[in-house]
């Protein structure tokens, strides 16, 4: 008897709750981002205001840097790990594809699809008979 192809639902949402992860972690790291360029803006406001002194401000750049420096190495590594897991999913979908069945008075059965012609074996064949003219 002919059955279909059917896809594996567990699997794939499972593939599905890896990619929205990898997107939550990424946001949330782009957030973090944004709240520390935001902190060290209104640190420069209140230098700029004579609140700070500008040594503090000094001293707080390497700080920041670093930690946008260690924020953006994480958004790329997240960024890579969402790009390998879409290709999974890719490779999830294209196996997908219908199966091609063949329908007949005597019932159903699976068809094979077109053969390829094997090009090499023709040539092989067309060089012997020249070869056998000459």
């Amino acid at each position: 008897m002919a059955t279909e192809k059917k896809m594996d639902q567990s699997d794939f949402g499972k593939i599905s709750k890896e990619l929205t992860a990898y997107a939550e972690i990424i946001r949330s790291r782009q957030d973090q981002k944004q709240i520390i360029i935001n902190d060290f803006n209104k640190e420069r406001k209140r230098f700029h205001a004579g609140k700070i002194s500008k040594k503090s401000l000094i001293s707080s750049v390497p700080r920041v840097r670093k930690e946008l420096q260690r924020l953006n190495e994480e958004i790329r590594k997240n960024i890579r790990n969402l790009l390998k897991t879409a290709e999974k999913t890719k490779r999830f979908g294209t196996k997908q594809t219908p199966k091609n069945f063949k329908v007949s008075l005597s019932g159903i059965t699976l068809a094979g699809g077109k053969r390829k012609k094997h090009r090499t074996h023709h040539r092989a064949a067309k060089a012997t008979k020249r070869a056998k003219k000459k």
